[in-house]
């Protein structure tokens, strides 16, 4: 069954500002919240869907691969968007988020155990690529320092086994309910038990390495999957590789900032690449056949006898890939007309000769385009 459009879920147009987005998905979440619909299922889905296309339409970068590339430009498998699969208590736990400017601040909790512990923080950190890392995609190992879990008590924060009782609160179950009355009617509302912060159990004894925290920090070696593509500020995620969570709880992501390392010759324009050739005035006038740099080594391109300054050669596959697309971009291969600094006598005496030649007199013909016009037309 193929997805629905996310503008089309959250009953907004494309063009929207960030303020619409959020007030519409406030709206739709409200009216299938599931604790307004106990046991519904499909108003429990219709919340689902509702969080997923706020979990795109919310972060410009994702938005603008949604716009570009649709539902593929999203896919949660290649790091850059929402998990259709996520659960509920995921969805739960940062929907008071949406609420934190508004009237229904204080009926949604911001942060809610997992039922085993507190889920750990999220880490951001940068990885630097060069282009012919983004060009083909590469696999990489990073030691990351970070919360990890306790080996001593395997991250419950106990001493032991017998260290542990079930919370009297919430007779073990992490989470206390409470009924308010709101202008919108009863709503219930669950939040993380104030008493066991959510772990169902108390510990008696605490672990004498983690001081019952249930982490130390550490470092942990991480294989990392880089898909070919990927550009400077894309964002990838990596599940469960963040900080260990508190008492056993589960851990948060490792958020991937891309970095471009510049090229030495080459620069980026999306996925095509340009490179800047001069030509000195003899060959761009005779012609010549000339070696260009690419990502996997060199190309050779003709030039043709009589070539202007701005020519645009394109050579077709020979740019970067686009992520989630078996498309490529292409080189672009500008010339520039090498004018010398300075001049012996020789030279001058022969450029003296040449610049009163019928031919060496500037004469653009009423079809000339100048480079504004070739680089606009050259592009659309």
């Amino acid at each position: 069954m193929s997805k629905r459009d996310y503008y089309e879920i959250l009953e907004v147009d494309k063009n929207v500002d960030e303020a619409t987005i959020k007030k519409s998905y406030r709206k739709i979440a409200m009216k299938f919240h599931p604790d307004r619909n106990p046991g519904d299922k499909a108003a429990e889905e219709k919340f689902k869907e509702a969080a997923e296309a706020y979990g795109i339409l919310s972060d410009p970068d994702k938005k603008a691969k949604y716009d570009r590339f649709g539902h593929a430009g999203v896919d949660p498998n290649m790091g850059g968007g929402f998990s259709g699969s996520a659960n509920m208590e995921d969805i739960l736990r940062n929907f008071g988020n949406v609420f934190e400017d508004s009237p229904f601040e204080s009926f949604f909790g911001g942060t809610r155990a997992d039922g085993n512990g507190q889920r750990g923080s999220s880490l951001r950190i940068s990885l630097s690529l060069d282009l012919l890392e983004i060009a083909t995609g590469v696999s990489k190992k990073i030691a990351v320092k970070k919360q990890i879990s306790c080996s001593t008590c395997s991250g419950s924060g106990a001493k032991d086994r017998n260290s542990k009782k079930t919370c009297s609160t919430c007779s073990g179950s992490g989470y206390v309910r409470q009924i308010r009355n709101t202008f919108l009617g009863q709503m219930q509302t669950t939040a993380a038990c104030p008493q066991c912060q959510g772990t169902g159990t108390m510990i008696t004894s605490h672990c004498t390495t983690c001081k019952g925290d249930g982490r130390v920090m550490g470092e942990e070696t991480i294989d990392l999957d880089i898909p070919a593509g990927v550009e400077d500020g894309m964002q990838l995620s990596v599940r469960g590789k963040g900080n260990a969570g508190a008492k056993g709880g589960a851990a948060g992501d490792l958020i991937l900032v891309i970095k471009e390392k510049p090229h030495d010759t080459l620069k980026r324009d999306g996925a095509n690449l340009v490179y800047d050739l001069y030509l000195n005035f003899a060959d761009a006038s005779l012609g010549a056949s000339i070696e260009v740099p690419t990502l996997d080594g060199k190309a050779s391109i003709k030039v043709p006898s009589g070539t202007q300054a701005g020519k645009v050669f394109r050579l077709k596959d020979k740019g970067l890939p686009t992520v989630q697309s078996y498309q490529k971009g292409d080189l672009l291969v500008q010339v520039n007309i090498w004018t010398p600094k300075s001049l012996n006598e020789e030279e001058r005496i022969l450029l003296e000769r040449l610049k009163s030649l019928p031919n060496f007199q500037p004469n653009p013909g009423k079809g000339e385009k100048g480079f504004f016009e070739k680089m606009k037309g050259f592009f659309s």
